[in-house]
């Protein structure tokens, strides 16, 4: 089957929208393909207000979500496979989702170098990250 996050992360902003909130997204800054400003990524990870205010030509595709915005008064043009997209939420009032691995995607959590480097599988959270629950 195809993957289930485009149509859960295109679902999930409609709702946050329709809800009079912000959506926010969290981001794996390092996997592949990802192009963002770099300047502000923080612990690997960039958090992205995707609210029609902030962005202008949201697309949230089967395989990327992109748009334009300004950072710092610069424009960018932003994209972000599917499979980088860790979690989508309101900022108000933290309601959302937080994606785990599907099958057949690359684990977030996988360094590549086998489990030795230490990490914890995961447990490890930056500072400063929004509070999630999920969403039944």
């Amino acid at each position: 089957m195809t993957s289930s996050r485009p149509y859960l992360v295109r679902a999930f902003n409609e709702w946050i929208l329709d809800n009079d909130c912000t959506p926010y997204i969290v981001v794996d800054a390092g996997v592949q393909g990802v192009q963002v400003p770099t300047e502000h990524v923080a612990n690997g990870q960039i958090v992205l207000n995707i609210s029609p205010g902030a962005v202008r030509g949201l697309v949230i595709g089967n395989g990327a979500l992109e748009f334009s915005a300004r950072f710092g008064g610069v424009p960018m043009q932003v994209f972000i496979p599917l499979q980088a997209v860790m979690a989508v939420y309101a900022k108000e009032n933290g309601e959302g989702m937080v994606f785990g691995s599907e099958p057949g995607s690359p684990d977030p959590d996988d360094d590549g170098t086998g489990g030795s480097s230490g990490s914890q599988g995961g447990s490890e959270r930056p500072t400063g990250r929004p509070t999630l629950k999920v969403v039944k």
